[in-house]
């Protein structure tokens, strides 16, 4: 299987060892959306969603989901994050308010934390469209992607170079 580390000498999937490799301070930031419509925008801001505080809810469900990566993705390392932090950005579109969702996780281990922020920023996403689609089933998700990632020496940190179709 070549450099393919997620499958075993029979071809089939493993948990890569990490045992050998040395513990790092570890940071990953991972970018999310979610698309609402200009009814949903003032309900949210203005806290009058029935189901409750939409922002704080989706927060918790986020750093909650951050936590269980390794249960819900099989190949995942279950590791210790020091700590999760999810901030929220709104923008005016031409169909709406788009709210940004922007994670950061960060661990001191053998492991980065990439999938853990990308968790986080899709469960904060999931969790806004759960509290909201009594009113619009048709928000639109995404695009979810990494942002940064520093730490480690199996591979180099990570920048995305933001672009504006990133954005859109």
């Amino acid at each position: 299987m070549g450099d393919l580390t997620h499958f075993n000498e029979q071809g089939r999937a493993k948990m890569v060892d990490v045992s050998a490799k040395p513990e790092t301070t570890r940071t990953a930031v991972a970018q999310s959306s979610i698309l609402l419509n200009d009814e949903i925008y003032e309900l949210v801001t203005n806290h009058k969603m029935k189901k409750g505080d939409v922002l704080a809810v989706a927060q918790v469900a986020g750093i909650m989901a951050s936590k269980n990566t390794s249960n819900i993705i099989p190949m995942c390392h279950p590791i210790a994050l020091q700590g999760v932090n999810i901030a929220f950005d709104w923008e005016k579109e031409e169909q709406g308010y788009r709210l940004r969702i922007e994670t950061e996780a960060k661990t001191k281990g053998s492991t980065g934390v990439e999938m853990e922020a990308l968790t986080a920023a899709s469960v904060t996403a999931l969790t806004v469209y759960d509290m909201c689609k009594a009113i619009d089933k048709g928000m639109v998700i995404g695009p979810t992607f990494l942002v940064e990632k520093t730490g480690g020496v199996s591979s180099s940190d990570y920048k995305r170079q933001v672009k504006r179709t990133d954005r859109d």
